[in-house]
């Protein structure tokens, strides 16, 4: 297991990592964030250099204090040989298998490793599969003209909206989830639709690797156009600094994925995999 520090070793990660798009997507979205200042605080774990089978971007130690918070304590794999990947989550100094954390991923072997490991690490797996999707060339879409009252305006999220945010996404309703959200606020482009006392009543941002997540429209404002709106300024936003414009849905979430079309969205061969541990010494606890 090495952890890879140089600048100069991120940098070529950074550009191998192309080769082997899409499965690759989530770890270059985040080395992609820390070449570029790191506001996250996160790393990389690769089991060899510079011929590595596996990939794992994770928060840096001393950024994951509390055992509870899975949505900081998030990380990114990508592997070319899955034993190796096996064998790199299996090092006690990869995982902190103690906490609760998260996996994401865009290969079907990080969900078999982890129910491989579930028992004789003593946690609890709970997985979550999404239909992953990008936009190649962002800049193609059309600007959207939409039913939007003049008093409305279009803006960056501002961590005093994290708390609305927090209650409204099927992920969220506690603390941690609003804390992990203004976080994500202060560190990585997000859009906003504000109405007239300043509150978003549309939005999408940004997270560590670089996906966008959570795009919501309250109720009352829906079907207006905010949620196309939105999701192109963000999409282009993104694309001028470099990064892929990738986001997910869920399969049920027939309203969205009519939206992504409606866009030409490219609906990936890959699905999107997002997977809960947690020790089982923590089940039992109600604050969870």
């Amino acid at each position: 297991m090495l952890v890879l520090n140089c600048s100069i070793k991120l940098q070529i990660l950074e550009k191998m990592l192309r080769w082997s798009f899409p499965e690759s997507l989530k770890v270059y979205g985040a080395v992609m964030n820390i070449n570029r200042g790191n506001p996250f605080r996160q790393e990389v774990v690769v089991d060899s250099w510079p011929d590595f089978k596996a990939v794992i971007t994770r928060p840096q130690r001393e950024n994951v204090m509390d055992d509870l918070d899975h949505y900081t304590n998030a990380h990114a794999v990508f592997y070319k040989e899955l034993q190796a990947y096996k064998e790199l989550l299996e090092n006690t100094n990869t995982i902190n298998w103690g906490q609760i954390f998260q996996i994401q991923g865009l290969q079907d072997g990080i969900c078999e490793v982890s129910r491989s490991l579930a028992l004789s690490k003593q946690v609890d797996v709970k997985t979550s599969s999404f239909w992953m999707v990008t936009y190649s060339d962002p800049d193609t879409l059309p600007d959207v003209r939409c039913r939007m009252d003049p008093n409305l305006t279009v803006a960056c999220l501002d961590i005093s909206h994290a708390s609305l945010l927090n209650e409204t996404w099927s992920r969220g309703g506690n603390p941690r989830c609003q804390q992990y959200l203004a976080n994500l606020i202060c560190c990585f482009p997000s859009v906003c639709v504000l109405d007239d006392k300043g509150s978003p009543i549309s939005w999408s941002l940004t997270d560590q690797f670089a996906t966008m997540i959570h795009g919501y429209t309250l109720p009352e404002h829906r079907r207006k156009g905010y949620s196309r709106l939105v999701t192109t300024t963000l999409a282009k936003k993104l694309h001028s600094r470099g990064f892929p414009v990738q986001g997910n849905v869920l399969e049920t979430n027939l309203p969205s994925i009519t939206l992504l079309k409606s866009m030409n969205a490219q609906f990936l061969p890959c699905s999107f995999f997002r997977m809960i541990h947690t020790p089982f010494h923590f089940l039992a606890k109600p604050h969870l």
